[in-house]
């Protein structure tokens, strides 16, 4: 049966979508084509190429610099070599993706290829999380706990210093510090984590600010860990806001509310929710409850953010929270939080599957807030 071709060209850190049509984790940039007959090329170099012959699952792995030899373009631009080898499979056209590079385009219109973007993700089958894909996810998901539960070990083991400043191990906890802590933990859990958010005080109530400078007393302090399993590609993400110390009356006000905003939405979330209706559902009840959203001495203060966000090969993949029914089978985090300048920031993070009518949480760590 006759479907569309399609292409795909990148590295797999930059196209997520290449390592889930190939399983291959390849850093340098290379295409991936499906001929209207359903088969599957990837075009590698001789540093990837032997291995791919093993290990990808496509049918045909054709060797960038054989190809070169076989055609006689030897020094041809690479768009001209592509498209001589995709008209070569029966390829005249193909879907891409909307990031797909302008320059490569402009190449292969120029050897006779017309190509399509198609809304991503290129497989919409990507949505619906296999058994290997949770287990996956899962595994990160332990991984993150790991780190996260390295930085709550720190911080219970340190103390309060002059001016409420952290102290551990003889010196200033920082934020950097912390961050180091929690990313090694993961690392020997199996994971890599980068750009781990450690941010306190002023510095969390901007949600994606990952945090500088010495950690205090008795403010919130935002950890939200995102590592990627190397071996299987697939993320965890999980955040906990927790205060050393004692919070203000405001502060735990703030962050009760936050939680009860989370129990909310995972009360009645389902295959097939309303997640657009239900993140608005959830802005106004934060306004009942005190917290609008708005813009409030030239920064934005309250819930502006999505409740969540799907999970898999990339840490921000679809779906959208706010989208008119969520699928079956999707993987989402679920994450409200507030943030009130003067007061601080919170957010409460965990990873649920949507299966059968209801959810099933993936995330195993305890909901922690206060540390003495």
């Amino acid at each position: 049966m006759a479907r569309s071709a399609c292409l795909l060209f990148g590295n797999t850190d930059r196209v997520p979508d290449l390592t889930y049509a190939t399983g291959l984790f390849v850093p340098d940039d290379f295409a991936w084509f499906r001929s209207p007959r359903g088969k599957t090329f990837v075009l590698l170099g001789p540093l990837e190429i032997d291995r791919a012959r093993r290990t990808a699952r496509v049918d045909t792995c054709l060797d960038l610099e054989e190809e070169k030899k076989r055609l006689g373009l030897p020094q041809s631009p690479y768009g001209r070599l592509l498209g001589t080898i995709l008209r070569r499979s029966g390829i005249r056209s193909a879907e891409v993706p909307f990031s797909f590079p302008v320059g490569l385009w402009e190449q292969l219109r120029r050897a006779g290829i017309r190509l399509r973007t198609v809304p991503e993700p290129l497989f919409p089958e990507r949505l619906r999380k296999n058994r290997w894909e949770l287990r996956s996810i899962a595994q990160a998901l332990r991984a993150a706990e790991a780190g996260l539960q390295r930085g709550i070990e720190v911080l219970r083991s340190s103390k309060i210093g002059s001016k409420q400043i952290l102290r551990w191990g003889g010196s200033t906890l920082t934020s950097e510090r912390l961050r180091i802590e929690m990313e090694s933990a993961c690392l020997r859990a199996g994971a890599l984590a980068k750009d781990t958010i450690v941010a306190g005080g002023i510095q969390a109530c901007d949600p994606h600010e990952r945090g500088s400078g010495p950690l205090r007393a008795h403010q919130s302090i935002i950890l939200d860990i995102f590592p990627r399993d190397p071996r299987t590609g697939y993320f965890g993400d999980i955040t906990r806001t927790v205060v050393k110390g004692r919070p203000t009356e405001a502060l735990h006000h703030l962050r009760s509310t936050v939680s009860k905003g989370q129990k909310r939405v995972l009360s009645h979330l389902r295959p097939g929710l309303n997640g657009e209706k239900a993140q608005d559902d959830l802005r106004e009840w934060f306004r009942g409850q005190g917290y609008p959203t708005e813009i409030r001495k030239g920064r934005w203060s309250g819930f502006f953010h999505g409740v969540g966000h799907g999970l898999g090969l990339e840490i921000h993949e679809a779906p959208r929270f706010a989208v008119p029914k969520l699928p079956a089978g999707c993987v989402l985090t679920v994450e409200p939080g507030l943030y009130v300048p003067g007061i601080g920031g919170v957010r409460i993070e965990d990873v649920v599957h949507l299966s059968g009518r209801s959810h099933r949480l993936l995330t195993r760590f305890p909901d922690v807030w206060q540390i003495r």
